[in-house]
């Protein structure tokens, strides 16, 4: 199969299927290699970067998907969806990014560290399927843990969790709370300006 057919029947298939496409599937589909596969959606996603085009391809781990552009949503919302816009609340957030970072975390770890009851913080991630259950562990209780969703990857536009940004690097005190000033000193050393180099008669007229 050509390659500009063998792009056209993957964007079919993506469209079709309204949901994340695995790439052993498109291999199958279209009779093809991982390689060839993978060579297409690339094609196809640059296809759409360079046109103004209302739709991209989304990654999704080891999927692919067929989605609208992210700048469009506030067109597409109202005519498509009726239900009240999800609001994530600061707490949500908080709690979002610390199982994103922590996969597998209980919800004894989360309040842990954020010193307060998460319960129905919780409930409201697993409502929009932002977060998912992620097995019972092997503690006391065998308690339960918790793990971002492929739905998650799809709202913040990455493929993996290895997308993230790095977390930055802290200190704890005697008290285990985060010593916020030597990270902001720390960073003012990153980001203050090197002073200019100064001609050997700058430097003798300094030295009187």
């Amino acid at each position: 199969m050509e390659k500009e057919k063998r792009k056209g029947v993957i964007e079919s298939i993506l469209f079709v299927a309204g949901r994340e496409v695995r790439i052993n599937e498109l291999m199958s589909a279209l009779e093809a290699s991982s390689e060839e596969v993978i060579e297409a959606v690339e094609s196809l996603k640059l296809d759409y970067q360079k046109e103004e085009r209302g739709l991209c391809i989304i990654n999704v781990e080891d999927a692919y998907q067929l989605g609208t552009k992210k700048e469009n949503y506030e067109y597409i919302y109202p005519i498509f969806d009726k239900r009240s816009k999800p609001n994530l609340s600061q707490a949500a957030m908080e709690t979002l990014a610390i199982i994103a970072y922590n996969p597998r975390i209980t919800r004894a770890e989360i309040e842990t560290i954020r010193g307060v009851n998460s319960d129905g913080t919780l409930y409201k991630l697993l409502d929009y399927h932002l977060i998912e259950e992620a097995g019972k562990i092997d503690a006391p209780g065998k308690p339960m843990s918790y793990k971002t969703s492929k739905e998650f990857l799809r709202m913040f536009g990455i493929s993996s969790l290895d997308e993230l940004p790095e977390l930055p690097r802290y200190k704890l005190d005697e008290n285990r709370q985060i010593v916020i000033d030597e990270i902001i000193e720390e960073h003012e050393k990153q980001t203050e300006a090197p002073e200019p180099e100064r001609d050997g008669e700058e430097e003798k007229l300094a030295e009187n």
